[in-house]
């Protein structure tokens, strides 16, 4: 499977822990296979940063990381996703449970919903009612080393004009 990572430099050799904490799927090395969600993150970062949009592309041996290690996939907006996105973003889940995490961003489309139901400004109900209405664009979490040191090969990286 080749995926992207946005970023404003190469990165030939990624380092899982050092991710952010607190984001979609908790701390890890963050890849999407849609080349243009990659190329959109590249662009935000490299503008906010002031450096170049760089995109990095790599082989990932989905097949061989769904038999050897803890593999989770959310394949669409719900409770569990939701729930599992909110105990990452307020640091509940401390002990990985997963070695690569893939699913839907929280991205512009559905944050609000999202932000809404932590604060308690709208019923769980109305808020999977409203992530229903969206299709997940697709992200992976890579959540250890291990993955990245047998499953996960660079291939090359390009600048974004």
């Amino acid at each position: 499977m080749k995926v992207y990572h946005g970023s404003t430099i190469v990165i030939k050799s990624p380092i899982v822990c050092a991710g952010r904490e607190r984001l979609d799927f908790g701390k890890g090395f963050y890849v999407t296979d849609i080349k243009a969600q990659a190329e959109m993150w590249a662009k935000r970062v490299g503008y906010i940063r002031n450096s170049p949009a760089i995109v990095n592309v790599y082989r990932l041996d989905i097949d061989k990381v769904k038999i050897k290690f803890r593999y989770h996939y959310f394949d669409e907006y719900n409770q569990a996703w939701l729930k599992f996105i909110i105990e990452n973003r307020n640091g509940i889940i401390t002990d990985d449970i997963y070695d690569v995490v893939e699913g839907g961003v929280a991205n512009d489309r559905v944050v609000d919903t999202v932000e809404a139901y932590m604060a308690n400004l709208m019923p769980l109900d109305v808020a999977l009612q409203r992530l229903s209405l969206h299709r997940p664009n697709s992200q992976l979490c890579i959540k250890t080393q291990a993955v990245i040191d047998t499953c996960f090969h660079f291939v090359e990286s390009y600048q974004i004009p």
